[in-house]
């Protein structure tokens, strides 16, 4: 009988492929562990084992497997059930879900080896003078990587010449599978065997009598081993005796000391000392958490509502310590990177070891461990916190999911696919596990609310703020009127100036909002007007001050800041608008003795950036934190008592049917930072139009009004939560061609769905990476079956990419956009 294996490798493949497998392997395979393929002519890709059958394949012979990777399954059936479910559900492919749903260093990448052909005789006179220093390379090594061979030929486009050695004959090349995962191995030392007893030490201190730094090493591990009962390790022993590595080695060499590795986890709780208590809870978050468990009796994922400071984390470590006495686990989501830092501490202080913390962050050896402790259901992993991806680790006995600050985009993926939303893949993992799932925000999102509404959630409240102190007391200020009355200081208006000398006076803190980064987003110059634009993109080049360059924020290409302008040639460059940079530069004119710190992208790209920024000014080292929208989610800062809202009309004036929601909330949680324990806090909001209703909204801190007008807005453009959208994009580097390829493909849902399609329209950015853009929107009203919806698209690309001159264009499907 034969056998054959289903396998997803990870590339966009629509379906899966089949290989043949021997009796022996039938046996060993198991759906969810890792194979080796051939795929193509020559690569080799780590595919994953979907099902394992009898049938082989009808239009293509199968081909054998490479090897088996996996002597138990790396991945579970929850999982592949939540991959499928997102591939049907966000109109992507398997193969992309399995790529982004597993650290990378799993999936083993072949390598291209580069040998010398000893079948044929090589005329060294009829090779070029690059060619010949590949060949001479290889006379002394066995091997060349791809790498290797552009550091030899000094270039990196290294195909052509590869292709005309191939061609003569004088290489072959060889695919060859390598790991990226090392497990991280800790360097231990011991006597040797031969001097374990007492007259053998003795002659041997006798004979490094000469040898005196040698025998204070000798000298040193009998001490440390007279102190520990643990394994003494190098780095310990270098300390402990003073001598070099090099001395260590030779007493190694000879044979006097052993050397031994232990394998170690990257990832470790350092701290010492017992868990502390849970905080006591008070009436408002008990009331709260009685309610969420009512929702969790009915099934219901529960919406918890609380305002900014209400004790929100509280109540989820209450309901997190109900799961872990359960002998399950939890998973806790957060939208930002920076939440973790704070958060982690937090966790870590009531329940030690057990928290795990996954994010893009950590290193690739860090995650690998990470998922693998969560797959053997260590202790260790019995918590983990972490950002959207932390959601496709292997859980095999989930209790609870906690999704904190679920309102915030930042859940969505953009790119690649799949492009899925944390917060809904969540629930339905939840469902898959039958497990208790909790939002949490002080705005929830309005869909979440919707469903609250009817009934769809549970939903609970917490009014007051934790100890009852005072939402922050907020004051519009128009600047235009300041301006006009020329009381503006730079971008400070008069009113923010003096708030901001008060409170520094009683020694409290302040953060600043500007939701851009950069010094300046435009350098215009005054004569002629040109402003330096992106090559490949359609966008003005951002000033950076700090790096002296102009860069752009999309692609990435940045050039030295000109001396004078690129098109007239006159030195009159000025600024327009203004970034964070700005902020911190003029804070510093204006308050000369202040520290300030700046939060954000270009500030936070190490591992541990987030965590001194957050660190230095919780201990108070910094007075004014300057940022973007990172110094919004969820933060705990306990001695803030101002903040101030740079310009509060660049988040309005946003062309996105959102726009008005997202600036409530990014509103809303910023002010939400002042005043968090005892003293009531103050927002000062500069705008030029202080009469705008969301601003009002905000100030009075009106989500219930906010709420009607913006659903009532959207039943009447069609818009969620009262209809689903997805959002085609087309892109091509040739402008005709995407858009008659756009309108053929409009005009194909238009047959189809009538007038609930929208477009195709350009972006407010038409080109980026040399990329044209251009979007299709369809509206999917209540009634209509959103499969049927999905599998008619899909038919209408069928025919799209029957059409030759089509089938260079991209097509990007964003299901849910937001």
């Amino acid at each position: 009988m034969q056998y054959f294996i289903n396998v997803v490798l990870p590339i966009p493949l629509e379906k899966q492929f089949t290989y043949s497998i021997s009796e022996e392997e039938s046996q060993v395979l198991l759906a969810g562990m890792r194979v080796a393929v051939p795929f193509g002519k020559s690569k080799v890709y780590t595919g994953l084992v979907f099902s394992i059958h009898n049938n082989p394949p009808e239009i293509y012979e199968a081909k054998p497997i490479h090897q088996i990777l996996d002597d138990s399954i790396l991945v579970n059936q929850a999982q592949l059930k939540h991959w499928q479910w997102i591939a049907d559900y966000y109109m992507c492919t398997l193969g992309e879900v399995f790529r982004s749903a597993i650290p990378s260093a799993f999936l083993l990448e072949s390598e291209t080896l580069i040998l010398l052909n000893k079948q044929v005789e090589v005329d060294e006179k009829e090779l070029k003078d690059d060619e010949f220093l590949v060949y001479e390379a290889l006379q002394y090594q066995s091997m060349l990587r791809v790498h290797e061979v552009a550091a030899i030929i000094e270039r990196k486009n290294t195909l052509p010449i590869l292709n005309r050695l191939i061609a003569k004959g004088v290489i072959v090349l060889k695919e060859e599978l390598y790991e990226q995962y090392r497990p991280k191995l800790v360097r231990y030392v011991k006597m040797g065997e031969s001097y374990q007893s007492e007259s053998e030490l003795e002659s041997l201190l006798d004979s490094l009598k000469r040898a005196p730094k040698q025998s204070q090493v000798i000298l040193s591990l009998f001490q440390l081993e007279a102190t520990s009962k643990n394994p003494i390790k190098v780095s310990e022993l270098e300390t402990n005796s003073g001598a070099s590595r090099a001395i260590i080695k030779a007493l190694i060499d000879k044979e006097i000391l052993e050397e031994y590795f232990i394998r170690t986890d990257r990832v470790n709780y350092d701290k010492d000392g017992a868990a502390t208590n849970l905080k006591d809870l008070n009436e408002f978050q008990e009331e709260a958490l009685s309610e969420i468990r009512k929702s969790f009796e009915n099934n219901k994922v529960a919406l918890l509502h609380g305002v900014t400071s209400s004790g929100k984390t509280e109540v989820y470590v209450e309901l997190i310590e109900e799961c872990i006495k359960e002998g399950k686990q939890a998973l806790y989501l957060l939208p930002e990177i920076a939440l973790t830092t704070q958060l982690i501490g937090r966790l870590q202080d009531y329940f030690g070891e057990q928290v795990s913390v996954f994010h893009s962050k950590y290193n690739i050896q860090e995650r690998v461990e990470v998922y693998n402790n969560v797959l053997v259901s260590k202790s260790k992993a019995q918590i983990v916190i972490g950002a959207r991806s932390a959601m496709f680790l292997p859980f095999s006995n989930l209790g609870l999911i906690v999704v904190d600050e679920e309102h915030e985009s930042s859940f969505k993926q953009f790119d690649p696919a799949p492009r899925y939303h944390a917060r809904d893949s969540a629930i339905v993992l939840g469902n898959l596990h039958r497990s208790n799932i909790v939002l949490g925000s002080a705005t929830p999102s309005i869909e979440s609310y919707q469903n609250a509404k009817t009934k769809k959630y549970g939903y609970a409240q917490i009014t007051r703020r934790f100890g009852n102190v005072l939402m922050p007391e907020m004051e519009l200020v128009d600047i235009k009127e300041q301006h006009r009355k020329k009381r503006m200081k730079g971008h400070f208006s008069e009113r923010l100036v003096d708030e901001i000398n008060e409170t520094l006076e009683v020694g409290e803190q302040i953060i600043l909002f500007q939701n851009r980064r950069g010094f300046a987003p435009i350098l215009e110059c005054t004569t002629c007007g040109h402003s330096p634009q992106c090559p490949n993109c359609d966008v003005s080049l951002t000033y950076h001050q700090y790096k002296k360059q102009l860069r752009c924020h999309y692609c990435g290409h940045h050039i030295a800041l000109p001396e004078s302008c690129q098109a007239c040639g006159s030195s009159t460059l000025d600024t327009k608008g203004f970034g964070t940079e700005r902020v911190e530069q003029e804070l510093k004119k204006l308050f000369p003795e202040v520290k300030v710190a700046r939060m954000d992208l270009d500030t936070t790209r190490g591992k541990h950036a987030f965590e001194k920024i957050i660190t230095s000014f919780e201990q108070q080292e910094v007075d004014i934190l300057v940022g973007t929208q990172m110094v919004t989610k969820g933060l705990d800062f306990r001695n803030v008592s101002l903040v101030g809202i740079m310009n509060a009309d660049s988040l309005l004036n946003f062309p996105d049917y959102r726009a008005h929601e997202r600036s409530f909330q990014l509103l809303t949680q910023v002010a939400g930072r002042a005043g968090r324990t005892q003293k009531r806090g103050k927002v000062i909001i500069q705008t030029y139009n202080p009469y705008h209703q969301i601003l009002r909204q905000v100030t009075s801190g009106d989500y219930e009004a906010m709420f009607k007008e913006q659903l009532y807005e959207r039943e009447q453009f069609k818009y969620p939560p009262h209809n689903k959208i997805i959002q085609i994009t087309f892109k091509h580097k040739d402008y005709n061609r995407l858009n008659e390829a756009a309108e053929w493909f409009a005009k194909g849902l238009r047959n189809t769905f009538r007038a609930n399609v929208l477009g195709p329209e350009f972006p407010p950015v038409v080109r980026i990476r040399n990329q044209y853009i251009k979007h299709v929107l369809l509206k999917i009203p209540a009634g209509q079956s959103l499969a049927k919806t999905k599998s008619s698209i899909k038919r209408i690309e069928k025919s799209f990419n029957a059409v030759a001159s089509f089938r260079s264009v991209r097509i990007l499907y964003n299901v849910d956009h937001i």
